[in-house]
């Protein structure tokens, strides 16, 4: 039988080569490995990666695609309104050797940035808008945010904002304003209504001026109306032979 001694030693050998040398990632991970302090081109993976100890390491980057809550923000409107906003923010590792060598921690510099896009992008719009044009402040900020994480290897998908708080008093102060607003366009509507009235009547007018015959005809139909209630009493203003000569144009 082998010595104790040599079976711990064959033992140590195997743990150190599993841990050390023989690296498995698996679908989703990809591998930098630095050779003597200096990084490839490429990263490894995924599969089976074999390290030379005491030449090289590896960290291993998650490709997947990542999802962060960008914590709420206090963001002044253009209109000088304080709110309070917050999003979440969907993006993933496209160069995982950028992602390693060009920032420290992209997680948190990604993070970080956000948060400043998305006061800084806010900042320059009235409240009406981050209320109503969220798919359009959505895409401004995804667009700043994978432009300047680009040489970080970093590709952000997709920016959702997801609340916008207002002070209960600043609300109480919006639905007056909506109401105000309501009202005025309401009016508006009536008053164009009297206006388009006014003018068929003033056109009714003119045709029935010129026409001495459909002056006539429509006299006779407001008889005819008045004559439907039968506790009206008619009275003439001419007699009927007047009034059928006139028909006749004589």
């Amino acid at each position: 039988m082998p010595p104790i001694g040599f079976l711990g030693i064959l033992a140590f050998l195997v743990i150190f080569i599993l841990t050390n040398v023989i690296k498995i990632l698996k679908e989703y991970e990809k591998g930098v490995v630095f050779t003597l302090g200096r990084v490839g081109r490429k990263a490894a993976g995924p599969g089976l990666v074999i390290l030379i100890p005491a030449v090289q390491v590896m960290r291993k980057i998650d490709m997947r695609t990542l999802v962060h809550d960008v914590p709420t923000q206090d963001v002044i409107s253009q209109d000088n309104v304080s709110v309070k906003v917050n999003a979440v923010l969907y993006y993933r590792v496209v160069d995982a050797v950028r992602a390693v060598v060009q920032v420290e921690n992209y997680m948190a510099a990604t993070s970080q940035l956000a948060q400043t896009t998305l006061r800084s992008v806010l900042g320059k719009h009235d409240l009406d808008e981050m209320l109503q044009e969220r798919d359009k402040l959505n895409k401004d900020i995804q667009e700043i945010l994978d432009l300047q994480t680009e040489a970080w290897g970093i590709k952000v998908s997709n920016v959702e904002i997801k609340h916008v708080d207002v002070d209960q008093s600043m609300i109480r102060a919006i639905a007056r304003q909506a109401e105000a607003e309501r009202e005025r366009r309401s009016k508006i509507i009536l008053a164009e209504g009297e206006q388009q009235a006014a003018a068929k009547l003033a056109e009714a007018a003119t045709i029935l001026a010129t026409s001495p015959g459909a002056m006539e005809l429509r006299y006779l139909n407001s008889l005819q109306d008045i004559a439907g209630d039968r506790t009206n009493t008619i009275v003439f203003p001419f007699s009927m032979e007047d009034l059928t000569r006139r028909l006749r144009g004589d």
